[in-house]
């Protein structure tokens, strides 16, 4: 039998049991498992960690654990305090960000894809995607898997990912927006919120036959390019403009 201690540091602790929140804990363990198996034993996807120190060196996930060792964890938003508080060359196990923001979120959080769809993210959302299919999409098109699904986060080819903290779906997109720094990138109503299409000004004289007769007095048009579903300025839109303008009005 061997043993280590470990502290994680952070928004990891959210997923930690609360006899191991915010301390240092020894684990004992048998064989000699890879760090990033052993992380994930405690129930941290590995997606949410930047940097592992194993006596106070930076390690990546294929570290075989030793008897003895000293582990602090890191999450991916305490990764620039890593950085400039430790001036020797780092391994951060965390990717890239992306260029640009894209999201890919499981048939649980239908709204949250709505609300990013909303506010000009492409994000792809089906009801009958399957973990395999999501964790494939997220990482043959490098997006960011947002999911309350543990175990899917901790697929091996999940690389960008996000397990949503909130229940709620209000909290949950100004969660997401703080998380990922969106508030700055946002373009509102850019997308179709049916398909994630991109939308389109169309002229109204084209679409006279699609449109009811108590909104052919509106002048401007919008036409999905996809599914060429398509959106004016009613009651409704005034209703999402007051959720976007409260939404970008609460960044932090």
């Amino acid at each position: 039998m061997a043993k280590v201690d470990f502290c994680f540091y952070g928004e990891l602790n959210f997923f930690l049991p609360p006899k191991r929140k915010n301390i240092s804990f020894t684990h004992i363990f048998e064989e000699h498992p890879s760090i990033k198996d052993m992380i994930e034993s405690f129930g941290v996807p590995h997606p949410e960690v930047s940097f592992i120190f194993v006596n106070n060196n930076t390690v990546d996930f294929s570290y075989l654990v030793q008897d003895g060792d000293r582990i602090s964890v890191y999450p991916i938003s305490q990764a620039e305090t890593i950085r400039q508080t430790h001036p020797q060359p780092l391994i951060s196990v965390a990717p890239p960000p992306l260029p640009i923001p894209k999201f890919v979120i499981d048939i649980h959080l239908g709204k949250l894809a709505t609300s990013l769809r909303m506010l000009g993210f492409d994000t792809l959302y089906r009801n009958d995607y399957g973990d395999e299919e999501l964790a494939y999409i997220s990482s043959t098109e490098e997006r960011t898997l947002l999911t309350r699904n543990r175990g899917l986060l901790m697929r091996s080819i999940v690389t960008y990912g996000y397990y949503v903290r909130s229940t709620n779906p209000q909290q949950q997109i100004l969660e997401v927006m703080k998380r990922f720094e969106l508030f700055k990138t946002a373009k509102p109503f850019d997308r179709c919120i049916r398909c994630n299409g991109l939308l389109e000004s169309v002229a109204k004289e084209s679409i006279l036959d699609q449109i009811p007769p108590q909104v052919q007095q509106i002048d401007k048009f919008h036409r999905c390019i996809e599914c060429s579903q398509i959106y004016w300025k009613g009651s409704h839109v005034e209703k999402m403009q007051q959720v976007v303008e409260s939404l970008l009005n609460s960044q932090p």
